[in-house]
Formats: C-alpha cells, structure tokens, sequence
C-alpha cells in the first residue's frame, strides 16, 4: 500500500509539472497564483519529496491551469 500511495505522489507531482510547463508557468508563478509565498510546495510536491499536495492545493492547481482536478491524477 505505501508503494501504490508513494507512485500516487509522484504521479500527481508529475502531472502537475508537466501541466505546468504546457501553460509556461515556473514553479513560482503557480505558487502565487495559489496563494502560496514561496516555491516550496510545489518544488518537493512536484519531486513527491518531503510535501505533497492536498486536495484545497489540487483544487486551486486544477482551476489556475484550467484542467479538470482528474487530469492531475491519471496515469
């Protein structure tokens, strides 16, 4: 379970990144954008390292990048 969990991350860290890029946001533009001071969060939740993202991050994430919540959670 931990394994399904920690790919989970990843993959959402991934998708996130790459939705990103498409949109020609750095890793800072989005963060403000969410209401967020610093890179943080989206640096280590990007990488599934240390943080993730939450389902407020994931909302929010979804509506800057205009894509539907689902798209940042599909293989």
């Amino acid at each position: 379970m931990d394994k399904e969990i920690a790919d989970l991350y990843k993959r959402i860290g991934s998708n996130v990144k790459k939705k990103r890029e498409e949109k020609g946001m750095t890793q800072l533009d989005l963060a403000i954008a969410i209401g967020q001071k610093s890179t943080t969060i989206i640096s280590q939740a990007e990488l599934a390292s240390k943080k993730h993202f939450n389902v407020k991050h994931l909302y929010m994430i979804a509506k800057v990048l205009e894509c539907d919540i689902c798209d940042l959670l599909k293989d």
